[in-house]
């Protein structure tokens, strides 16, 4: 079983607005820093997300990838690769958490196999730097109030 790596963070908003701006693929290019283009391919029957095309630029790697999407209840949301350029595999998920009064603690797991070799302490470090800073640009849009 691949290793995967995960990260945390608070954000000063309920669930649902958390969960909605992770649903908002088209403006993802505003907040991630690494998407250059979101596309909707496919929507479920509520209208999520199913399949996704991203444009990637995170500097030495740049990819044009598709990702399927499982929605599961309110509060989680999983992805796996359709196909990509660079990588091999790529799973993913959000885990949304109420706490306290009006927050949410947000758990981003990863797992990246590239076709290129690498270490696996490269990957994991390559990982981390992707799930910390969607987490904070996540944190970032939520907390700003932006729609």
């Amino acid at each position: 079983m691949a290793e995967h790596t995960s990260s945390s963070i608070t954000i000063e908003a309920a669930p649902a607005d958390v969960m909605g701006v992770i649903a908002d693929f088209a403006r993802y290019p505003d907040w991630t820093g690494e998407v250059k283009e979101a596309e909707v391919l496919e929507t479920d029957a509520q209208g999520r997300a199913e399949q996704v095309r991203l444009v990637m630029d995170a500097g030495a790697i740049k990819d044009d990838q598709v990702l399927a999407y499982t929605w599961t209840g309110a509060n989680e949301v999983s992805w796996t690769l359709v196909k990509s350029q660079m990588l091999r595999s790529l799973d993913g998920s959000y885990i949304l958490k109420a706490v306290g009064a009006g927050a949410t603690e947000v758990t981003y797991q990863l797992t990246v196999d590239v076709k290129i070799p690498m270490l696996g302490m490269i990957k994991r470090k390559a990982e981390k730097v992707i799930i910390d800073r969607a987490l904070a640009g996540l944190k970032k849009r939520v907390e700003s109030g932006e729609k």
